[in-house]
């Protein structure tokens, strides 16, 4: 998934539909990034809401604890179960 203005990429995502319900998450967000002349717009926050809209079942996601993005997803919902 990728969101444009005037053709310029302002964030992309890449997620991984497992297909494997009740054994790992059906789905793995794998990627996601804002363009750097975009950060602090909201571009993020939009990404994850698409995502979590255009997905059937569970969604995991990997973020080091020192990631500024640990915050959206917290905000969105996400847990760490490992901390």
């Amino acid at each position: 998934m990728k969101f444009l203005e005037d053709s310029e990429i302002m964030g992309i995502s890449v997620i991984n539909e497992t297909g494997v319900s009740g054994y790992i998450p059906e789905n793995i967000l794998v990627y996601i990034a804002t363009n750097k002349n975009h950060r602090g717009k909201g571009i993020g926050k939009l990404i994850m809401s698409k995502i979590i809209e255009d997905t059937t079942g569970n969604i995991a996601l990997h973020v080091e604890n020192d990631n500024p993005a640990k915050y959206l997803y917290e905000k969105l919902g996400f847990k760490n179960k490992y901390l």
